[in-house]
Order: C-alpha cells, then sequence, then structure tokens
C-alpha cells in the first residue's frame, strides 16, 4: 500500500514503447486542397462584390471650370464620398458635389457655406450669416461691386453653396440654396495629377464679430407728384400731344 500525502499529486503512469496504447478513433485525413476553378470562381466573386461597394460608396469626377479656383482647377480628378451624407449632415467648408438644379444631368462642384436655419447676405462680396461676417482664408477673389449682392433665408434640407472663385461662379448666389436630394457627396480626396493628390479637409472658421454692416438710403424724391387714376397711383403722364408744325 502506498501512502500519499494529502493534496499531493498522482504519480503518473508510465508505459514503455513496448506498451504503446492503442485506441479505436480514427486519426484525421488530408484531403487534397480545392480544385483550381472553384478558387478562381470565389476570387473573381469577391473582386466584384469590392468593386460594386467602392462604386456604391464613392463615385470619381473630373473638375472642369474655373469657379474653384485656386483651390480645384480644370482636369483634376476627386473621389466623392456617397456615404458621408448618409451617415452624417452637411457642414460648413464641405467641398461638395450636387446636381444642378436647372439640368440634373450635369453636375457641379461647390463649397457648403449656409446651413438650414440660417441667414446669408453677401454684402459687396463680403459672406455674413446671421448678420456676422464668415471669415474665408481660402479665397483669394470675393465679388466684386454689388454683383452677388442679396439676402437668402436658407429653409430645412436646403443649403448655400458657392464657388471659391466667386467673380466666376455660377451658384446659389444665381439659383439660390438647394436642397439635400440634388447633392451626390463630400469630395473628399483629389488623386489626380499625382503631384497635387491631397486630402480634402475642411476648414475650420473663426468668429470674426464684424457685424453686417448697416446701408440707410435716402427717401426716394420725385420730380412731379404722382396722378391718381382710379384706385390706383400712377407715377407716370400722359403725354402731351405734339404740335403740328404751322403751315400743315
Amino acid at each position: 500500500m502506498t501512502v500519499q500525502q494529502p493534496g499531493a499529486y498522482p504519480t503518473p503512469s508510465y508505459y514503455p514503447p513496448s506498451q504503446e496504447i492503442w485506441t479505436d478513433v480514427p486519426r484525421p485525413a488530408i484531403r487534397q486542397g480545392r480544385s483550381f476553378w472553384r478558387e478562381l470562381i470565389e476570387t473573381f466573386v469577391l473582386i466584384a462584390a469590392i468593386y460594386a461597394f467602392v462604386n456604391l460608396a464613392t463615385a470619381r469626377f473630373v473638375v472642369d471650370g474655373r469657379s474653384m479656383l485656386p483651390n480645384f482647377n480644370t482636369d483634376q480628378f476627386i473621389i466623392v464620398s456617397r456615404l458621408s451624407y448618409v451617415l452624417g449632415d452637411p457642414q460648413r467648408g464641405d467641398v461638395v458635389v450636387f446636381h444642378n438644379p436647372a439640368d440634373p444631368h450635369n453636375d457641379f462642384i461647390k463649397r457648403v457655406i449656409g446651413l438650414p436655419g440660417e441667414t446669408v447676405t453677401i454684402q459687396n462680396g463680403r459672406v455674413y450669416i446671421n448678420g456676422v461676417r464668415l471669415e474665408e482664408p481660402y479665397i483669394q477673389n470675393f465679388c466684386r461691386g454689388t454683383v452677388c449682392d442679396g439676402t437668402w433665408e436658407i429653409g430645412p434640407d436646403e443649403y448655400f453653396v458657392l464657388g471659391d472663385n466667386r467673380s466666376s461662379s455660377r451658384d446659389s448666389h444665381n439659383f439660390g440654396p438647394i436642397t439635400r436630394e440634388l447633392l451626390i457627396g463630400r469630395a473628399f480626396i483629389r488623386y489626380w495629377p499625382p503631384s497635387e493628390w491631397a486630402i480634402i479637409t475642411r476648414p475650420s472658421y473663426r468668429d470674426s464679430g464684424v457685424p453686417l454692416p448697416v446701408i440707410t438710403l435716402p427717401p426716394a424724391e420725385t420730380d412731379r407728384p404722382a396722378v391718381e387714376q382710379g384706385n390706383v397711383l400712377s407715377g407716370m403722364l400722359a403725354a402731351t400731344p405734339a404740335t403740328a408744325p404751322a403751315g400743315q
């Protein structure tokens, strides 16, 4: 009899090589790999799935025109994310591609300036959001004079977009705010030409604190009083018949 101390492990059994234990459990078999054609088909399906996802999530565009100078030039290739505005909302400063409101078959590239619920005013070429001037360090050429001036109330799901080359851009100062459904996506990569490759970032805006100037117009002066015709006041006077020359 063998006496073991409490807590001690039992002595393991030892079987010499001649006393090897045999069991009826089958050993795992090694099968030959899958066929070449099956591997090829699976690879093709995987590539097609990745390609389809990339095309659903992104789109590629070529910049054409001067409206976004100096930040985007003609013949530059950009990648636009379709998912950006599925997962979130457009933000001020985003460079977006959208369908032309007048012709959905043509697309524009502009920058988001005004957001839903805001009041956008352009005065002497400078943009004011809710009465405060927006500082835009990426702009080299603002609109000259009062060509772009106006005030727009941005409704729900509407956005005010402008080109960076303000004096040579057809944008919201021409056709007003655009609806969200016209947006294709946000431009996030410029990949051609390779020397101009860059990730397109959103600029940060600081509070300028410069209020919208108040312009007081003098009262209109009239040289001749209006003539009341029925219930309508008319500022036009009947022309005096010309006097025929004497002798005719």
